[in-house]
């Protein structure tokens, strides 16, 4: 092989490669997945389209690990509660992962009562409660989750107070609150802040905000910083103001549930004292109850007990329930 012959197959190799690397970047700059994207990001920054709109430049939460799963759950609204639901509860779950957590515990129910032999109504209420309790512990996480960002509100806006004086622009603020504050109060003030820098402007980032934490002491600050952006004012002095009262607030707070704890104390007995007792007496005497479900009588007798114990506990918890 001589010397020209080398440098041909050599140069030859070179085109090919070179002609493959451009046919693929022509590819990229102009039918890409990604170049797409970005073409849409794009036009929606010109069309000025609204901000729930813009906001699909961020991350988009997923109802399932697969896209087929997460495709068929989008046909529901229920889903999208049930994923709001597990944001504000703070759980990396998502929705398929929740829904079969239900099904595998009303399976378990269903288990449970066939081996203690209970009657088919005994069995269907305890494989509904086995089958609600995941969303029910869901819904307490989010409960906790909120009353503890509900505790860090007044030192995150003090945060946001001392960036405001030493001059930062609020998006710096909230993310020097995100840096400095604990979780997971944190977390929702660092999600604010980045999605201010991907583009959704500042009052849909706000009301997002409000969304995910749907606490009143929230939704104060966010209508106050809306309202500075539109209408003007010293923010630093509002915030303070606003921060103060939700203090006395908590201070007001906490003396009446003091003086309630007994009549929610005596709420928690009167409302698990039935349930408890009709469990123990079919533990102990499965037979014994029997007949209240198996007449006529005594089903309707069950119906309107239950019917009067809903009303008197509705009636004993609002009396208990005061709110500041």
């Amino acid at each position: 092989m001589n010397a020209n012959y080398a440098f041909l197959l050599i140069f030859g190799f070179l085109a090919v490669v070179l002609l493959l690397e451009g046919v693929f970047l022509l590819w990229t700059d102009t039918s890409s997945p990604e170049y797409k994207r970005v073409r849409q990001r794009l036009a929606g920054l010109v069309k000025g389209e609204s901000g729930r709109v813009r906001a699909g430049v961020l991350k988009t939460r997923l109802l399932g690990k697969s896209p087929s799963t997460h495709a068929l759950l989008s046909k529901y609204s229920g889903a999208h509660s049930l994923d709001l639901l597990l944001q504000q509860a703070g759980s990396t779950s998502n929705v398929a992962q929740l829904l079969i957590t239900c099904l595998a515990s009303g399976f378990v129910g269903v288990l449970l009562g066939l081996f203690l032999s209970w009657s088919w109504m005994s069995l269907s209420l305890l494989a509904l409660v086995f089958l609600l309790f995941p969303l029910l512990r869901v819904k307490r996480q989010k409960s906790k989750r909120m009353q503890l960002m509900d505790s860090q509100l007044p030192n995150a806006l003090d945060l946001i107070c001392r960036a405001l004086k030493a001059g930062h622009a609020f998006s710096a603020a909230m993310s020097m609150a995100g840096d400095d504050a604990p979780e997971p109060i944190a977390n929702e003030f660092k999600t604010t802040f980045d999605e201010i820098t991907f583009g959704v402007s500042v009052k849909n980032a706000m009301m997002n905000l409000a969304e995910r934490v749907p606490n009143s002491d929230m939704r104060y600050f966010v209508m106050a910083v809306i309202i500075q952006l539109e209408t003007g004012g010293n923010l630093t002095e509002l915030l303070s103001m606003l921060s103060n009262l939700i203090r006395e607030r908590f201070k007001l707070f906490g003396k009446i549930k003091t003086l309630t704890a007994e009549g929610r104390l005596s709420g928690y007995i009167l409302t698990a004292l039935p349930f408890v007792l009709a469990f123990l007496l079919n533990v102990v005497n499965p037979g014994y109850m029997k007949v209240l479900f198996e007449d006529p009588m005594g089903i309707k007798l069950v119906i309107g007990a239950l019917g009067m114990m809903a009303c008197g506990v509705f009636i004993l918890w609002r009396i208990i329930d005061i709110r500041v």
